[in-house]
């Protein structure tokens, strides 16, 4: 089997539990999901690299909640890289694969040669949650710090949810004979599980006084906890990304010790939710007088979406809140 060759664990989430630690954690493998995601637009390989780590950190993170709807990580800077969203979308039915699509805003004149955390700059790293109609929305935010978007994850666990979380990433361009290269991606994530009441108080031993999982572990919590790092700082990046190490395997040979116990695998695909509605419906709020200020020489209003590259083409006089009841005609 060539790489380029679909395997039964690309695209996939494995959740698992080490009974013998009390910890649950997920492994993802993200193959056609990355392309589809970076496909859609020409970025420099240090925002194709932030992009990534973002995915993984998402899929890993979105399969741990109960999700009705979607979960997403944002990232705001003042750096060269001003901006990174990432969305996971749950299943709407068991079986279903749950669906994943981000974008990058950069300013190309800023980047450099450095790596791509230092492109980010001061900034913040925000998670929220929505669960759809007649809830309320969830958001939390914790300050770009560590050396990669995964120590920003790790940090928001620890301060906003006092939970110990842990992440093992690699990704990269797998490069087969004749010069076809993808994107494949995998990763590692622990988590004490939720028992773990929240006890710290005041400064952490983080940055900026930001609470780390060791923080928030004491006792044989602590103890379990510090085991199972141990046992993931083993872990080499062919076997994160996995073209020949299947997830069940890889849990075998870091855990077989604490028990890993896993449930049902859940497949990941790109998809966006954009519509010609949606664009509709965010342009209903504009009077006549604002779309035709919006409206083209060729008497069109347009619009993309930046996360799956949809082009618009939409009549303006079926546009905004003046617009004639159910007029939906396009361009």
């Amino acid at each position: 089997m060539t790489l380029g060759q679909k395997i039964a664990w690309d695209d996939t989430i494995l959740p698992f539990q080490l009974d013998h630690a009390d910890i649950r954690g997920r492994v993802a493998r993200l193959d056609g999901v990355l392309d589809g995601i970076l496909k859609q637009h020409n970025y420099p390989p240090q925002v194709e690299a932030l992009i990534a780590e973002m995915a993984l950190l998402t899929a890993l993170i979105g399969q741990t909640i109960k999700l009705r709807w979607k979960l997403s990580l944002q990232v705001q800077t003042k750096g060269a890289v001003r901006m990174i969203a990432t969305d996971y979308y749950g299943p709407t039915n068991e079986g279903e694969s749950a669906r994943m699509r981000a974008y990058a805003s950069f300013d190309p004149d800023r980047l450099d040669d450095g790596p791509p955390f230092g492109q980010l700059g001061e900034g913040y790293f925000a998670v929220l949650l929505d669960q759809g109609q007649g809830t309320t929305p969830y958001q939390g935010i914790t300050p770009i710090a560590g050396n990669a978007l995964r120590n920003c994850a790790e940090a928001y666990f620890a301060q906003s949810e006092q939970l110990p979380t842990r992440f093992s990433l690699s990704f990269g361009r797998s490069h087969e004979t004749g010069g076809v290269e993808h994107w494949r991606a995998g990763g590692v994530m622990l988590q004490h599980m939720p028992k773990a009441s929240p006890f710290a108080s005041g400064g952490g031993s983080g940055e900026e006084g930001l609470l780390q999982a060791s923080d928030v572990v004491d006792g044989d919590d602590a103890e379990n906890w510090n085991r199972a790092n141990m046992l993931l700082d083993t872990v080499e990046d062919l076997e994160l990304i996995g073209p020949s190490v299947a997830p069940t395997d890889l849990l075998v040979r870091l855990f077989h010790e604490e028990a890993p116990r896993v449930f049902d695998l859940q497949p990941v695909r790109f998809g966006c939710t954009c519509s010609e509605e949606r664009v509709r419906n965010s342009l209903s709020i504009y009077s006549a007088k604002d779309i035709e200020k919006m409206t083209t020489e060729d008497g069109i209003v347009t619009a993309d979406c930046q996360f799956c590259g949809a082009h618009y083409r939409l009549n303006p006089e079926t546009l905004g809140f003046d617009a004639p009841k159910g007029s939906d005609d396009g361009a």
